[in-house]
Formats: C-alpha cells, sequence, structure tokens
C-alpha cells in the first residue's frame, strides 16, 4: 500500500493543474507564495477552473495535506498567503 505523504507530495510536485514554482511552499513571504500561485494559475493552460480558484485550491490543499507536519510558523505563513492571494484577485477577505 502506497504511503499517503508521498501520494501528496506527488500531487503537489505533478499536479495536472498548475506548474508550480518549485519550493513554493517553503516560502517565508505570504506576498512572494501569493504572487507565484497567480502566475502559475493564469500561465496554465491544463487547469480546469478559474485562475483563482486553481490557485487558492493547490494552497488550501498543501495546508491540508501538509497538517500536522507544518511548522506553526509556516502554517501561519500560508494561510496569510490566502489573504494575499484574495487581495491579488480583488476578493473579500475571510476573517
Amino acid at each position: 500500500m502506497p504511503h499517503t505523504s508521498k501520494w501528496s507530495q506527488d500531487v503537489t510536485e505533478h499536479s495536472n493543474a498548475l506548474d508550480l514554482r518549485r519550493d513554493v511552499f517553503t516560502l517565508h513571504d505570504p506576498k512572494k507564495i501569493a504572487a507565484s500561485l497567480k502566475r502559475s494559475a493564469e500561465h496554465s493552460h491544463r487547469r480546469k477552473s478559474s485562475p483563482y480558484r486553481s490557485a487558492m485550491s493547490m494552497l488550501t490543499f498543501y495546508i491540508n495535506r501538509a497538517g500536522k507536519d507544518l511548522e506553526p510558523k509556516q502554517k501561519r505563513v500560508l494561510e496569510d498567503a490566502k489573504d494575499e492571494l484574495r487581495a491579488l484577485y480583488h476578493k473579500e477577505t475571510q476573517d
């Protein structure tokens, strides 16, 4: 039986929806993460939904899959990247 963390790592690295910058989720600047995801989503010809939804989905997927293995500080950075992504796409921020 395959190891589940291997499965999610494979999805993150070889997603059929977005070509992500290598190690984008390890960056420490939420603005850089959001900008990179936005760029990837807007340049992708394989995504199935809007660039915003694709970028947010990949970010949420990574946070959920990394789960308890994420350092609290990095999880906060990634959660802040969601707000940055919303701002880049002029979406309402969730409080």
